[in-house]
Order: C-alpha cells, then structure tokens, then sequence
C-alpha cells in the first residue's frame, strides 16, 4: 500500500508535467498577448480559471510538500500577471 508521502511524489510529477508542457507555454503565450495589449479571450479566461481552481485544489498537496511552494508561487504570480494585465486591457478599449 502507498503511503501519503509516495502519493503526492506521484501527483507531483503529473502536476509538473502538466506545468510545463501545457500550461507554462499558454501561460507564456497569453503573457505576449497582453503585452502586445489585446484582451483576453473567454477561452483564455477560462483556462485561468481552470488554473485557479486546481491550484486551489492542490494547495494541501503543496502544505506536505513545501519544497514544491516556490515553483507554485511563482506559477500562480505569472497567473496574476496575466489576469491584472489582460484586465488593464479590458479597461482601455
């Protein structure tokens, strides 16, 4: 039987996999966007909503595992950023 420990290293890695071949390149992508000053799209929205929602939903797994806490910080700012910055474009047009 697993304990919590062998779990978590299991979750952890599908969660950076994850990271890194699909959500760190369309987090990139949408960074440009905003960049370039257009407006998020409602499917990009919604991603970062997606986004939110499982990272709020792995916050325990982070609390077992705080050598992980500043990779998801720095996640969740890149996140920020985008959201503050597509917003700031919301307002301008």
């Amino acid at each position: 039987m697993m304990d919590q420990s062998e779990k978590d290293k299991g979750t952890i890695m599908a969660l950076v996999l994850r990271l890194k071949e699909f959500r760190l390149p369309r987090a990139k992508q949408l960074l440009e966007k905003v960049n370039r000053g257009e407006k998020l799209s409602d499917s990009d929205i919604q991603f970062l909503k997606r986004v939110y929602e499982d990272s709020r939903g792995n916050l325990s797994l982070i609390e077992r595992n705080p050598e992980y806490q500043e990779l998801a910080t720095g996640f969740m700012d890149l996140y920020t950023e985008i959201i503050a910055k597509g917003a700031e474009n919301d307002k301008a047009s």
